[in-house]
């Protein structure tokens, strides 16, 4: 009885020392390591189209690697980071019950400011981060002025977009700012509305208009602690308050995310919505589910516009495998996929003057459909203020404008 149980503990830490060596520069080992794991990606799961994409890279992963990947889908990536943050109170360093985080932004800042991803530098180690266009993305190595130290593989980039029906609002009607947003909807009551804020297309919302206002943008790329939050945030929430009683169903009601949000366009409830994805309007006319009709477009002084990562934490049952999932979102073949709006449409993270003859004739060859602007249509791109600032900006906002108040 006493051998077995010290066989037991033996092969425990052969494989924990095996874990903590897992080197990315040693790509063989990572995929015998990563052979029959099962990888639990905790992403966001309000988008059927991603869902798919999600599927289908799973499919990939056994068929190519051995590795098992199940989608806990998550309605607040907060969700994930909390399991986390509790395994940690509860001592469960190791087999902890989440693989590897679809993630950015204030998720990001505080899984790293309490130690709970695993080590920094593995992300530039990845065999395809040879692809990244680190050097002319630069919030591939900062994410919402946080640096990422490999702590974090990049997976797509964002930027704000809005949308209309051209069949109901033509374009030389449409609002070129914040302030002439406020305006047209005082001019077209209960006809636009964002998602209630912590979603995160809600709070970009919040972002946009307080990076509009604000007096010295700057300010918002420092913690919030070092400036006088009231005094900052002021027009922000003047302005809130003047929107607040235009807003669909008279600011009382709020759609759950931006799924809800874009049916209330295809229902004509609204006429102006907004993703953090300019081909995003391309890929649900595509699906049937906004008309052909609908155009995008954006603010000319500028929109938000970030990277969006996946993260691996410091106690994942599944690193290896992590690890490898990571490297293959990061593949010429699986982003160009992404990047199709037939099947989701969200810009790459690649250099595609990086790849190979026949990877760039396929990025060269997608439709990016009727919809979707143009890179040099997109105006320039606003910085993301600081994550503590949205931390306290959401329970501001929640205890002005949250439902039930």
């Amino acid at each position: 009885m006493m051998k077995r149980l010290l066989i037991g503990l033996a092969l425990l830490l052969a494989m924990a020392t095996r874990a903590l060596a897992l080197d990315p520069a040693k790509w063989d080992e990572v995929l015998e390591d990563a052979k029959g794991e099962t990888v639990y990606f905790n992403a966001w799961g309000g988008s059927e189209n991603i869902n798919a994409y999600l599927e289908w890279a799973a499919g990939e992963m056994q068929r190519r690697y051995g590795v098992g990947v199940v989608h806990v889908k998550l309605d607040d990536t907060a969700t994930a980071v909390a399991k986390v943050v509790a395994e940690k109170a509860a001592g469960r360093n190791d087999g902890g019950s989440v693989d590897l985080i679809w993630i950015n932004g204030e998720n990001f800042a505080s899984m790293k400011r309490q130690g709970l991803l695993l080590s920094p530098g593995w992300a530039e180690k990845l065999p395809n981060w040879r692809y990244v266009d680190a050097d002319d993305k630069p919030t591939i190595r900062t994410d919402f002025t946080i640096p990422v130290e490999g702590l974090e593989s990049p997976w797509g980039m964002a930027k704000l977009v809005f949308f209309h029906d051209s069949a109901e609002t033509p374009a030389d009607a449409l609002p070129k700012s914040a302030r002439e947003l406020l305006a047209w909807a005082g001019e077209n009551p209960g006809r636009f509305s964002y998602p209630q804020p912590p979603d995160f297309t809600g709070t970009s919302f919040l972002k946009q208009v307080l990076a509009e206002l604000v007096e010295d943008r700057s300010v918002l790329l420092k913690p919030s602690d070092d400036a006088d939050f009231d005094k900052v945030t002021a027009p922000l929430f003047a302005y809130l308050d003047q929107l607040n009683p235009l807003m669909w169903r008279g600011g009382k009601a709020y759609p759950r995310n931006y799924p809800a949000m874009k049916q209330l366009l295809a229902d004509n409830e609204v006429d102006i919505i907004f993703a953090f994805n300019p081909s995003e309007a391309s890929g649900a006319i595509a699906n049937g589910e906004l008309p052909d009709t609908v155009r995008s477009f954006t603010f000319p002084a500028g929109t938000l516009a970030n990277t969006h990562f996946v993260a691996i934490p410091y106690n994942a049952s599944a690193k290896a495998g992590a690890l490898v999932l990571a490297d293959f979102l990061l593949s010429p073949e699986a982003q160009v996929r992404k990047q199709d709006p037939k099947f989701w449409g969200d810009p790459t993270v690649l250099a595609i003057d990086r790849l190979d003859e026949a990877d760039r004739a396929a990025f060269e060859a997608i439709d990016l459909g009727v919809a979707t602007l143009r890179p040099e249509e997109l105006g320039p791109a606003i910085d993301e203020p600081h994550p503590s600032w949205m931390e306290r900006i959401e329970e501001e906002w929640k205890r002005r404008y949250g439902v039930g108040n």
